[in-house]
């Protein structure tokens, strides 16, 4: 049975609201120093609201990565503090924090997808000669 459209705008407003916020927060109010330049891609809230996936994009390597996903674990307490006071809401989700990987996929994926159109143009360009 498909869920009614209220409660998926409802959460997806939500989500957005978060996304927002505690991009806000990550930008200019976490102090933690292995939180390094980091923005909130997106924000995946489970049907019932109380749980909610953070999806953060970092600019760095692998160790930068897993260093802000760590400061971001220990300032969930804070943030959710936070969110209370500034959505005034009842029930604030609880937060996991994942690395968003998309944009080097999506590099990747162009880069082999250009390897194999130079590939394509090189046997063509061979076979025209002959």
């Amino acid at each position: 049975m498909p869920e009614p459209r209220a409660r998926q705008y409802h959460r997806d407003r939500v989500a957005e609201t978060l996304r927002e916020e505690i991009g806000a927060m990550i930008e200019g109010e976490l102090s933690d120093p292995r939180i390094s330049f980091a923005y909130v891609t997106q924000v995946v809230l489970n049907p019932g609201g109380k749980s909610g996936l953070i999806y953060v994009a970092v600019d760095g390597g692998p160790e930068e990565e897993k260093n802000t996903i760590e400061g971001l674990m220990a300032a969930r307490g804070y943030i959710r503090h936070e969110l209370h006071e500034r959505m005034g809401t009842r029930r604030v989700p609880d937060l996991t924090f994942h690395i968003d990987r998309s944009d080097k996929m999506k590099a990747r994926i162009d880069e082999l997808l250009g390897r194999k159109r130079n590939r394509q143009k090189e046997v063509t360009g061979v076979q025209g000669k002959e």
